[in-house]
């Protein structure tokens, strides 16, 4: 991970979001919502742009940040987006009926695990955002790869979780947990037949797979 210096240059050097961003990065942080932070957004949008997405899925809708960032960033892009917390969607419809993307955007209520039917009738995607539970990610991984198209993309969020993934001590046993969940998923995704996958170091740690042809 980078040091906290080097991190807080390059936040400085991303440029002003618009207004409606900055409050909902203002909210998140006022009301304890997890949204991806500024170098890991400002990376996945751009590999997003070099990719070409055009219909891209996302695990975890939280306050609409990162859909909105997607759909502002990809003007000719879909985004169907999941969300179990009902306050957190209803949050989120909020903003995107706000922002005047709301064409471009799909919610989903339910829980990513359950909703696969509903999901897949959107499908085949060009990439893949998983944000949700990090529990979880093998599973959301596997259920929603199989509607990814066969040059499609996946890009998970949290993968080194604050750097504790490297860490040989952890104090609370649930965080411990966790951590091994994360860990044990990355090794798994790192050695999955079917994808090349890399891990980069900025926000909270992104993957980034790319299916094998």
């Amino acid at each position: 991970m980078l040091n906290e210096k080097l991190h807080s240059y390059i936040e400085g050097l991303i440029p002003e979001r618009n207004s409606l961003f900055t409050e909902m990065e203002k909210y998140a942080s006022e009301h304890h919502v997890p949204i991806m932070e500024l170098a890991g957004i400002e990376t996945m949008l751009q590999l997003l742009r070099i990719h070409g997405s055009k219909k891209i899925l996302e695990v975890g809708t939280a306050i609409g940040y990162s859909a909105l960032r997607m759909a502002e960033a990809l003007p000719e892009a879909e985004v169907v987006t999941i969300e179990r917390d009902l306050d957190r969607i209803q949050t989120a419809k909020e903003f995107i009926q706000r922002s005047g993307k709301g064409g471009q955007i799909i919610c989903i209520e339910g829980d990513a695990l359950e909703v696969e039917n509903d999901v897949h009738a959107h499908g085949p995607f060009d990439a893949i955002f998983i944000d949700a539970a990090k529990g979880q990610y093998k599973k959301f991984f596997e259920l929603y790869a199989k509607c990814l198209k066969a040059d499609g993309l996946i890009v998970t969020d949290n993968v080194l979780f604050k750097g504790l993934v490297a860490e040989d001590e952890i104090e609370f046993k649930r965080t411990r947990n966790l951590v091994k969940k994360i860990a044990d998923f990355n090794k798994w995704l790192m050695n999955h037949s079917e994808y090349h996958t890399v891990i980069l170091p900025v926000g909270d740690g992104i993957a980034i797979s790319i299916k094998k042809r």
